[in-house]
């Protein structure tokens, strides 16, 4: 591990580092600290994999991020994750955090592992300026039978995919978080983490919603072929939507900016005009917008010097600190004070999000998600595949998830 003088802090994808970059003298400054950027694999599914690898063999850096909000329960229980409670309510910027951020990390038992520094808010982006060209309604869809309706008309119309939902092996957690997570809060399985512990995996709304995969799947209406690669997200998100060959996409507020922004890839031409939203329909009515932590920013249970990690960890979640990274990222700052930063200010996309944050919506955790989700990408594999149907996509997700986790933890 590191010495008491150095701080090593595990980064990954090069906008991400150039954010953490901006804060690093800061932070030496203060406390007198050497901080060590340590760059890991881009892609989520081969850095949760390496972090990982080097937690288990006890040589992780000091601070480190879990990917999504579904890994942070399984880190804890394997004792990974130092808690930072107590440090973090005493912080004043604590008062600052949304109260959506706060129960987001906070365990069933009161206990906190992770900083919500950024905020991810997700929900239906569309290509509003090649619908209105096609005569197509913008409204917001009331249900899941107009989003699919919707998904035909454009295909009809258009030629291009209606409607995509991450989905498959090789897009790792993305195909629960980016994915499954809309469907199943609006099913008649709002929740699978039940008080006691154990996962609902064999409620009706998980069937549901695996269903609405195969309608989708089964009536061409998303890309297939591009899910069974290695970087399922390139050709459809950064290739396919920007063409106007993919026009409607689950996606989270990152896509204004890292997707599709004047400094993405494959810019789309004024694309807060040209993109618009819909928040997530339910089943059978309601609509939301779903919340949760991004790579929140844990401290090593083995680090050298855990209290001075915990400091560096806290100076992370200043608001300067947030917006740097929601100014390369897009994602949301955890603290309403960042309303008030002149930077933030200029990502007009953002703005009015971050407003509204805490009418936002949550899966609840709990140990074993990480099973979940990547039973769920095995589960929409075969989907894609064309190998099973919504119950057999069913009994792929709870066999896995009782192979691993045991007859007992799944309801």
């Amino acid at each position: 591990m590191a010495s008491a003088e150095t701080i090593r802090i595990a980064e990954h994808r090069q906008a991400r580092i150039d954010a953490l970059m901006e804060s690093v003298p800061a932070i030496e400054d203060k406390y007198g600290v050497t901080i060590e950027v340590v760059e890991y694999p881009a892609p989520e599914k081969d850095y949760l994999t390496k972090i990982l690898t080097e937690l288990r063999a006890g040589n992780a850096p000091d601070l480190f991020t879990a990917p999504r909000g579904q890994d942070v329960a399984d880190m804890v229980a394997a004792g990974y994750l130092a808690p930072v409670g107590d440090e973090l309510k005493a912080w004043d910027g604590y008062a600052d955090l949304f109260d959506v951020a706060k129960a987001l990390v906070t365990t069933q038992d009161g206990n906190i592992y992770v900083l919500p520094a950024m905020l991810n808010v997700q929900q239906i982006y569309f290509r509003r300026d090649l619908l209105e060209k096609a005569g197509i309604s913008t409204d917001q869809p009331k249900n899941w039978a107009e989003l699919l309706d919707r998904a035909k008309e454009i295909k009809e119309k258009t030629g291009a995919y209606g409607l995509m939902f991450p989905a498959g092996v090789t897009w790792g957690g993305g195909a629960f978080g980016e994915g499954f997570t809309y469907l199943i809060m609006g099913s008649s399985t709002p929740q699978i983490a039940n008080d006691d512990g154990t996962l609902n995996l064999t409620g009706e709304g998980i069937k549901d919603v695996f269903g609405f995969y195969a309608d989708l799947i089964n009536n061409d209406l998303m890309p297939v072929d591009p899910l069974l690669g290695p970087e399922p997200w390139i050709i459809p998100k950064y290739e396919m939507f920007p063409a106007g060959d993919l026009a409607t996409t689950t996606c989270g507020t990152w896509c204004y900016i890292y997707d599709w922004g004047p400094e993405s890839r494959n810019p789309i031409p004024d694309v807060t005009s040209a993109v618009g939203t819909w928040a997530v329909p339910g089943q059978n009515e309601g609509q939301y917008v779903l919340v949760d932590v991004d790579s929140p920013w844990a401290v090593n249970a083995k680090a050298a010097n855990p209290d001075l990690a915990k400091k560096v960890l806290l100076e992370l979640g200043a608001v300067d600190a947030t917006v740097a990274y929601a100014e390369r990222i897009g994602n949301i700052p955890g603290r309403k004070g960042a309303a008030e930063n002149a930077d933030f200010q200029k990502l007009k996309a953002l703005v009015p999000i971050h407003g509204n944050v805490d009418n936002g919506v949550f899966l609840k955790t709990a140990t074993g998600f990480s099973v979940v989700s990547e039973g769920v990408a095995r589960a929409t594999e075969a989907l894609l595949r064309k190998e099973t149907d919504a119950a057999g996509a069913q009994e792929i997700l709870v066999e896995y998830s009782r192979n691993l986790l045991g007859d007992e933890a799944i309801k």
